[in-house]
């Protein structure tokens, strides 16, 4: 019989989460960055090994709500956890406990839900006594079903983190074809490696005040490439200019890079043009974030 499970990844920002995501699927489905908040919606990643699947749901960072975007951020990790069959705690090595995880806990105990607790960036401390106490702490706080040291850069500590998640897979058929890698549209994905070089190469406010939509995205009938219009929303004229660069080399770096990683995903050559437009406030505009797909949820004001 074959036995799957749904397990919510959580955690606060900035703790490697999708990191750790990419890493158990063999392949990155999520984008990274070393800025905070970068995942904004559930993103979806299925493993399937031999009689196993498990569907993993990358949520974003739990923070304090500023906008109506972080709203639907903060409504996305409540709903994930609510609607799984257990989660992986993402923690950073050698760090305090925070309010945010603590409420992850809380939540946790509420549910009474299965965890497994996940210790990354293990990598970072040499001091290994200092991560003894960080285990003993935290396993005081919950009876997570394991508590796994590993870091998402090197792959140290996935396999172990992997087999303890295959022990909370329950019998049943399976819920996706064996070869299904993510519940994400091609345009999303697309969309996401955009933001990501943004995340990467642009100062901190102005990528939090970008979003990517894909416009187009077509094969063309007479060789395998794909043609795609993308567009970046910023908030400012002055993100604008940023974004775009002086003789548009900053939009030309961006869709460099955007295009070299597409071409790895959808294994072709891809066509990229993409334009920026301005559109003030768009994080608080709820009409403009569901048509950016920001709609799976109402937004609190």
């Amino acid at each position: 019989m074959n036995k799957t499970a749904f397990i919510a990844i959580v955690g606060k920002p900035n703790v490697g989460k999708s990191s750790v995501l990419n890493k158990l699927l063999g392949q990155k489905i999520a984008i990274v960055s070393s800025k905070p908040q970068t995942t904004r919606t559930r993103i979806m990643g299925v493993l399937t090994e031999n009689d196993t699947q498990l569907v993993f749901i990358d949520t974003p960072g739990l923070h304090k709500p500023r906008n109506s975007l972080d709203q639907f951020m903060l409504r996305s990790v409540n709903e994930s956890v609510a609607g799984v069959d257990a989660c992986i705690l993402v923690v950073e090595a050698d760090r305090d406990i925070s309010d945010e995880e603590m409420q992850l806990i809380q939540k946790f105990k509420s549910m009474n839900i299965p965890a497994v607790l996940a210790i990354n960036k293990i990598d970072t401390v040499h001091d290994k006594t200092i991560l003894a106490a960080q285990i003993a702490g935290l396993s005081a706080l919950y009876p997570f079903e394991a508590v796994v040291p590993c870091s998402a850069r090197t792959g140290d500590g996935l396999d172990s983190l992997k087999t303890e998640l295959k022990k909370l897979a329950y019998e049943s058929d399976f819920l996706f074809d064996k070869d299904t890698l993510t519940d994400q549209p091609e345009r999303v994905i697309a969309a996401e490696i955009i933001r990501e070089k943004l995340l990467r190469l642009l100062e901190r406010e102005v990528p939090h005040g970008a979003a990517v939509f894909v416009e187009r995205m077509k094969e063309r009938s007479d060789s395998p490439i794909i043609d795609m219009d993308a567009t970046i929303y910023c908030e400012r004229d002055s993100h604008k200019g940023i974004i775009i660069g002086k003789g548009g080399s900053m939009l030309k770096k961006i869709g460099s890079f955007a295009r070299q990683d597409m071409e790895k995903f959808f294994d072709c050559k891809i066509n990229l043009q993409i334009w920026v437009k301005v559109k003030e406030d768009w994080r608080n505009r709820e009409n403009i974030l569901r048509s950016l797909g920001y709609d799976q949820t109402n937004f609190d004001n």
